[in-house]
């Protein structure tokens, strides 16, 4: 069976800069190539994403081809920096777009992210990952998609640090096992649901 994936970098640098979050998506995406999974990465910020929350929110607004691409992979990533210890508000954009999901339900009152896996990837100096990630699977479920076991992968610095996941020169075992873990699981997951979607009512 073949599975695709799709990540967003929800960095608040715009391109070509590099970051940290390119760093983790990329291994993510990685590790997803190693088990036949194909995907893309796309940054955000090199996107019109018009703040609101519904999926078109009229001219100019690149949600709609986004949206499409959400709709057209089996397994979405947010890769997400932390700032002030929340999300980075270009995530947080991001997920009230999805919040659209909410009013597009078929006749079985299923939304159209339902047998989609939803995973994230989480950078950044200080702790704050586990926050983070209670935000963003709290919203990613009410929009439709399903959280795997150990869903998430992440990579924190110490506190009034100043080294950055992308300074670091060698794998860090405990992110490095996190995130072969959240992927596995996503596409056992992802296979599951691509067999037998969830019925409705």
């Amino acid at each position: 069976m073949n599975l695709t994936a799709l990540a967003f970098n929800c960095t608040l640098k715009p391109s070509p800069k590099k970051s940290s979050t390119d760093k983790i998506l990329a291994e993510t995406m990685e590790e997803f190539s190693k088990v036949g999974v194909t995907g893309e990465i796309l940054r955000a910020l090199d996107y019109n994403i018009k703040p609101g929350v519904t999926s078109d929110e009229g001219e100019g607004d690149d949600w709609p081809k986004l949206r499409k691409k959400i709709m057209g992979a089996d397994i979405f990533v947010l890769g997400i920096p932390i700032w002030m210890g929340q999300p980075s508000s270009v995530a947080k954009r991001i997920m009230e777009r999805m919040d659209a999901f909410l009013g597009e339900t078929d006749d079985k009152k299923r939304m159209p992210s339902y047998g989609k896996v939803g995973i994230c990837a989480v950078v950044g100096n200080e702790d704050g990952a586990h926050h983070v990630s209670a935000e963003v699977f709290q919203s990613l479920n009410d929009v439709g998609f399903t959280i795997p076991s150990n869903g998430m992968t992440y990579w924190v610095g110490e506190a009034m640090g100043s080294v950055n996941y992308i300074d670091l020169k060698s794998k860090q075992e405990k992110t490095d096992f996190a995130t072969r873990l959240m992927v596995a699981n996503a596409v056992h997951l992802a296979t599951l649901l691509k067999n037998k979607n969830y019925t409705g009512l």
